[in-house]
Parts: C-alpha cells; structure tokens; sequence
C-alpha cells in the first residue's frame, strides 16, 4: 500500500479530499491523506488552520511533508484564484488559455520546490467551479428554479466549469454566492461534489481530471 500527502488550502478542500477522493483512492492501493495548510504556528496551543497567505510559509509545510520518507508523492489543492504574489511565477504569468497559466504555475511551483516526489496542483479557478459540474445538485441543495436558470445561463457560456473566470465579482463562488447567499463553502462544497461524483468531476473539468488520472497511478 503506497501513501500520498496533499497539502489544502482550507477545510472544504480537506473534506473533499477526505470523503471523495481518498475512498476512490484506496481501492486502487493509494492512502492519500490532506494535511490543511497552517497560517500561523503557535508556541502554545492550536496552530490557526485553513487558507494560503504567503508561499515562504507554503513552502516550509511542503518541505515539511516531504520529509517523510514513507511517503511516494506529495501533492497540493490550492485555488489558482488570488494566488498570492509571492508564489513562483506568479509575476511572470503572461497571456494565453486559463490551463496554459495556471499549468506554467505549477511548473514553476514543482521546480522550486525541487523534489520528484512532489507534484504541483491548483485548482482552477476555485474549489466552486467544481460544482458548476451538475447544476441539478446545485439544484437539489438550493431548490430556486429562476437560480438554477441563472446558473445553467452561466456555465453556458464557458467550455468547461473550469474556465469560469476569477475576477473579483465573477469567480465561481462570487457568482454561487450572488445568487445563493445561504451557500457556506465547508458544509455544503464537499456534499455537493460528493452526490456530483468523481467520474462527472473528471469528464466535465479537464485540469483536474489530469490531476486526477496522476493520483490514479501514482508511482
């Protein structure tokens, strides 16, 4: 049985990966196990948990993590949306497709951190577009069919769930929450996702189902 470690940004991201993405992993002999990110570490007491706020501390977690040597990948689940400017590369992302940016951002990620072990993720744009998968779950927590029009109007007019842009009124979760107010990210993200499905997950949003697909066969 090989073991993995993903680094979250928050703890919708941690109960994703714990009540979705770890069971289907396990069945394929992967034990892959969120670690949430620390935004601050304490002398006494609890370290304060959840969100990414500079990478120097990121990269310390990471390094962290890669020193156990028990472990065949380390990984991450970090939204590429207001990624803060001291990541690698963030300075340097030019034009091109949403997936041409944010795949040079993890190369940029995975080289700094220099080890082959570990392997870069960012969820485009954010954890929210995963839900934009299938909106009659959406639907099914949030029944409002003059929403669930809006909703299908918006994912309409994108590709993907994945390329819904991350301008300040207009990422995922600031068109979910315009629209749903009562929707909180920790409870209802990772219940929503969970009745979506991996497989929908993986044949509606590319970048992640490459993510995926690597997890799939790790090492």
């Amino acid at each position: 049985m090989r073991k993995a470690l993903v680094y979250v940004e928050g703890y919708t991201e941690e109960r994703f990966v714990r009540d979705l993405l770890a069971p289907h992993l396990l069945r394929r002999g992967l034990i892959l196990t969120p670690t949430l990110a620390k935004t601050k570490r304490t002398k006494s007491g609890p370290d304060f948990k959840g969100g990414i706020t500079s990478y120097p501390r990121v990269r310390r977690e990471i390094e962290r993590l890669l020193g156990d040597t028990s472990v065949v990948l380390v990984t991450t689940m970090i939204d590429f949306y207001s990624l803060p400017a001291s990541f690698p590369g963030v300075g340097d992302v030019a034009g091109g497709t949403c997936y041409e940016r944010v795949e040079f951002l993890e190369q940029q990620l995975s080289q700094d951190i220099g080890d082959p072990r570990f392997r870069a993720y960012l969820q485009l744009h954010e954890f929210e577009a995963l839900l934009f998968s299938n909106l009659e779950e959406l639907d099914g927590a949030f029944p409002d069919a003059e929403v669930l029009a809006e909703l299908r109007r918006i994912r309409g007019q994108f590709g993907s769930p994945e390329e819904i842009d991350d301008g300040q009124t207009t990422a995922p979760s600031k068109r979910l929450l315009s629209l749903l107010p009562e929707y909180q990210k920790a409870l209802h993200g990772p219940r929503i996702t969970r009745r979506i499905g991996l497989e929908r997950l993986r044949n509606e949003c590319p970048h992640f189902a490459r993510w995926l697909e690597m997890l799939e066969g790790a090492f």
